[in-house]
């Protein structure tokens, strides 16, 4: 989940909202779900929560000032930061060991023609 900012042209508010992305599987396209948290206060940088839309609680999403949304927002790009990592780490293990799929593939044929020669 990530924090995400909408500037209204015609009003001037920025809304924060709480992003979520999800495969669709029937449009074969990735979708996000949005629920609003709240605006920004020009002045203090604070998100105030907009009438009964948001229901402002104990969690991530939850942030009420500016210096507590870059906190949260910097964990959330560590955390992806950490997670990217991860996927490129498992991706070139995928590649080595294809690789020696496709060698030892290569050795048996070798072994069975020299078996069946």
């Amino acid at each position: 989940m990530s924090l995400v900012k909408a500037k209204n042209k015609k009003s001037g508010i920025t809304y924060v909202y709480e992003s979520e992305s999800y495969w669709d599987k029937e449009k074969k396209q990735p979708r996000n779900k949005r629920k609003l948290i709240g605006k920004i206060n020009d002045q203090t940088g604070e998100i105030v929560a907009t009438r009964g839309h948001a229901r402002v609680e104990d969690s991530a999403a939850s942030a009420q000032t500016g210096a507590e949304l870059r906190s949260l927002c910097h964990a959330y790009k560590k955390q992806a930061a950490s997670q990217e990592n991860l996927i490129r780490s498992q991706a070139d293990e995928i590649t080595r060991l294809k690789s020696e799929k496709k060698e030892m593939a290569r050795r048996l044929m070798e072994l069975a023609k020299s078996y069946g020669a």
